[in-house]
């Protein structure tokens, strides 16, 4: 079993930067691809970045060049860096964590997400 919780979001203005956190904390051997969702008002929940067990990383077209995904060596705490806010990017975020160590879009644990709000 995982838990996650995200902590860090808040409110920016359009143009700055947030640095949200995810810690990880699991029962048991396993490997995770962790990945970032968010969800507007009105809007479906959308994929924003993943990051593979290898540290591989992909993103959302419309993230890419402004946001990264990292973690810590230990692999405890997910660290997504948000550049260039724009008030679109407003919405719940959602940290995920997929069995198996490579990310195929079969998300098996969710956090309880944090509001990033851009005006």
């Amino acid at each position: 079993h995982v838990q996650l919780v995200e902590s860090g979001g808040g409110s920016v203005q359009a143009g700055g930067s947030m640095k949200l956190s995810c810690a990880v904390s699991k029962n048991g051997a396993g490997s995770y691809c962790m990945g970032w969702f968010r969800q507007a008002p009105g809007k479906e929940r959308g994929a924003v970045a993943a990051i593979n067990i290898d540290g591989t990383a992909s993103y959302a077209d419309s993230v890419k060049g402004r946001f990264s995904i990292s973690q810590d060596g230990a692999r405890n705490t997910l660290f997504p860096q948000m550049n260039s806010l724009k008030p679109e990017d407003t919405a719940m975020y959602y940290c995920a964590a997929e069995r198996g160590g490579y990310c195929e879009d079969d998300w098996n644990y969710w956090g309880q997400g944090t509001q990033v709000t851009v005006s």
